[in-house]
């Protein structure tokens, strides 16, 4: 079964960095494809970033490409969101979510499990 629990996450400057990391707790992540999401308040929940199960292959909403990069590491059933460069239109709460059917998107409604997410929250 998949559990998914999101760490990292907190208070940063503009201009700072965080590393979240989303660890699956039921060893079984290293098969699927994985996601970031994000929600601020008043708003709807958006795509930040994807990767393919086996790490390979990335994808990111235009709003953070070159800034933040995710990767998967397999052997720690754990993904990783580094957020570079961070601004303070990037502060909301940060979710990850598994794709056990390799759909690869960025619509949330293709992913089957999910974390409860970590709150991000950038000062300017």
């Amino acid at each position: 079964q998949v559990q998914l629990v999101e760490s990292g996450g907190g208070l940063a400057q503009a201009g700072g960095t965080l590393r979240l990391s989303c660890a699956d707790s039921g060893r079984t992540i290293q098969y699927y494809d994985m996601g970031w999401f994000r929600q601020a308040p008043g708003k709807e929940r958006e795509f930040v970033a994807g990767v393919t199960w086996t790490g390979t292959s990335t994808h990111y909403a235009d709003s953070v490409r070159g800034r933040f990069t995710i990767s998967k590491d397999n052997a720690k059933n754990t993904v990783y969101l580094q957020m570079n460069s961070l601004k303070p239109e990037d502060t909301a709460i940060y979710c990850c979510a598994a794709d056990r059917g390799h759909r690869g998107g960025a619509r949330s409604s293709e992913y089957d499990y999910w974390g409860q997410g970590t709150q991000v929250t950038v000062s300017s």
